[in-house]
């Protein structure tokens, strides 16, 4: 699977618009970059759709969420559809407020995803409506484990069916699915969820993929949180060696993604097809 994905991008890098939040703007278009794409980070809703119409896929997250950019989104989401371009969505904190909530079920009205990535307690909240969730982290309620992993895989499959596209869980175990297919990926550290940005990253490479694989959607979701796990593991490697922390950790995350080839993810991958 990962040959073909990695050859796919090399061969033809795609332009990524990135339509996400400012705090982890910079990260996102340097993981781009470390991946083998070309990041577009605009959200205008007077450009929206002249960016998408160069662009080979489009990345929409929701993390610091306004009004201007939800319609920005909408436009750039339309675009994409009319063009046949793959658009992955994080609903970043989705069940945390009423704008939110309302913001993302517009997102989900208007534009046919790809992709739609989070956390659990995002996930959930997307598929119930909720309106109690507790931010943008998963709750302890929402963890994936052994112990609970095949209900996960049940209900993920079940928002795959209901949005009619790949969903991707991550946490402690990934869950990928497209309500038929359905991977487990346990690459990975805790202190990934140490700094800021990590999901947004790996949203972004999600895009990177999808948009140089446009026939293997669910390989492409994948590849992206295989890559991004390993990548931290190797940057948990190093800072342990080196005595450094957080600051390096991002540094080397990012530096472990750029020098990420097929070897690397055949031997570090740990991941089960079902």
């Amino acid at each position: 699977m990962f040959e073909k994905l990695l050859e796919n991008l090399k061969l033809n890098p795609p332009l990524v618009h990135n339509i996400t939040n400012y705090v982890t703007v910079n990260d996102c278009a340097n993981i781009v970059l470390a991946s083998g794409g070309s990041p577009l980070m605009a959200d205008d809703i007077n450009e929206v759709e002249d960016i998408v119409s160069i662009s080979n896929a489009l990345y929409i997250n929701v993390g610091t969420l306004n009004i201007r950019t939800v319609e920005a989104m909408v436009k750039a989401g339309k675009k994409a559809n009319e063009l046949g371009l793959p658009v992955v969505l994080d609903p970043v904190g989705v069940g945390a407020s009423k704008l939110r909530n309302e913001s993302v079920e517009t997102l989900i009205d208007e534009i046919d995803f790809s992709v739609i990535k989070g956390n659990m307690s995002e996930i959930k909240a997307l598929y119930t409506n909720a309106k109690n969730t507790g931010g943008v982290d998963v709750q302890e309620d929402d963890l994936i484990d052994d112990q609970n992993i095949e209900e996960a895989i049940e209900f993920v499959k079940k928002v795959a069916k209901k949005f009619n596209c790949v969903i991707a869980v991550t946490g402690a175990i990934d869950i990928v699915t497209d309500s038929q297919k359905v991977c487990l990926i346990r690459n990975g550290h805790a202190i990934m969820s140490k700094i800021t940005g990590t999901g947004c990253m790996t949203g972004s490479v999600m895009a990177t993929y999808c948009g140089s694989n446009k026939d293997d959607i669910f390989g492409a979701a994948v590849i992206a949180i295989t890559m991004m796990g390993l990548s931290g593991e190797k940057a948990y490697e190093k800072i342990v060696a080196r005595s450094e922390g957080t600051s390096s950790f991002r540094t080397y995350l990012i530096d472990a993604v750029s020098l990420m080839d097929f070897q690397i993810l055949k031997e570090g991958a740990k991941i089960e097809i079902r």
